[in-house]
């Protein structure tokens, strides 16, 4: 796991498995409980694959935010500029395949205070 990046979040982790100029390849882990930014991407194109654990994932649909539960084994693929957001039902391991514009987060709403 030499070439494995752990980045602390407020929510919980990252860990960053793969990085290229095309790919990025990351298990995002959430405590329960605790929600990733409300956010969209100008640029960078993700997919989603819940691992474990329950999540709340909101997606803007038809100019409407819409909210579903995921459970493991369900996927999402989110195309930029989407409004989309994951809360923790469970402590919770999702798999993010992404381009690899890591920087590329419009923040609307932020349970921690980060710059929206």
């Amino acid at each position: 796991m030499e070439n494995v990046i752990r980045v602390e979040k407020p929510w919980g982790y990252e860990l960053h498995w793969a990085k290229t100029d095309r790919y990025v390849g990351k298990v995002i882990h959430v405590n329960k409980g605790h929600a990733l930014s409300l956010q969209y991407h100008k640029v960078k194109d993700e997919t989603i694959f819940l691992w474990s654990g329950k999540i709340k994932f909101e997606i803007e649909e038809n100019g409407q935010l819409v909210e579903r539960e995921m459970l493991p084994g369900e996927s999402v693929h989110i195309t930029p500029p989407t409004v989309h957001r994951m809360t923790a039902i469970e402590d919770s391991d999702i798999m993010e395949v992404s381009t690899p514009e890591l920087d590329d987060v419009v923040r609307l709403q932020d349970l921690y205070g980060r710059k929206t």
